[in-house]
């Protein structure tokens, strides 16, 4: 999946989450399955991180 799009600018609504206090985190399990790595803006995370961010959040968003 490219983050580049004529029609969407993916990464410049990341960076716009992110800056108002947003957080992303990206599946271990799913990156090694795909053999791919975590990035600054979507690192990778594990179930403890998953448990924390869902605790600590009013509302979490998953896909």
């Amino acid at each position: 999946m490219s983050l580049i799009s004529d029609k969407f600018n993916v990464v410049g609504q990341m960076h716009s989450f992110l800056e108002a206090g947003g957080s992303i985190l990206a599946c271990g399990t799913c990156l090694k399955i795909r053999q791919s790595e975590g990035s600054d803006i979507c690192p990778i995370s594990t179930m403890q991180d998953l448990h924390a961010l869902i605790l600590d959040s009013d509302k979490v968003l998953s896909f």
